[in-house]
């Protein structure tokens, strides 16, 4: 069921024609509160958002939220159900996010870090984080490298 009031950003057909390559739709509990760690956690900006979906835009890459209410009807709610922490063991990697700020910022928001930043002997400094729905997000950068994008556009 819909909850958005009034018309969408775009029409549905129009964006979804606009997509091409591997997207990442995240089902989510409450837009709101996955916005919440998306926006000030991993700093990326929500350029569209309403009580049943948004998109999110960061680090050269633009990803979805669906909330949980919009499958009701879906094949995969019985799975929503059965599971109502999400993630799992799939890791959301997010290149160019400045892992230690990232971790600061989760920790002081009340975000679990499972791991705080660690150089890894694959060349990546990482930190592992848990959003409220229990995905598994994690902020990377080269070993020694500090970033200097606007990773807000």
């Amino acid at each position: 069921m819909k909850r958005r009031q009034g018309e969408p950003w775009m029409a549905a057909d129009t964006y979804a024609r606009s997509l091409s390559g591997l997207t990442v739709n995240l089902l989510v509990h409450q837009i709101d509160a996955a916005l919440d760690f998306h926006e000030r956690v991993l700093l990326v900006k929500a350029i569209y958002s309403d009580p049943d979906f948004a998109v999110v835009r960061g680090y050269d890459a633009e990803w979805m939220l669906h909330a949980d209410h919009t499958y009701d009807e879906h094949p995969a709610r019985k799975r929503l159900q059965a599971f109502p922490q999400r993630g799992g063991t799939l890791e959301l990697r997010l290149h160019g996010c400045d892992p230690d700020a990232a971790a600061r910022r989760a920790q002081a928001l009340g975000y679990e870090v499972i791991q705080t930043p660690t150089d890894k002997a694959h060349g990546l400094r990482e930190t592992y984080l848990i959003d409220s729905d229990g995905y598994l997000w994690v902020p990377d950068m080269p070993v020694g490298v500090v970033s200097k994008r606007n990773h807000n556009v």
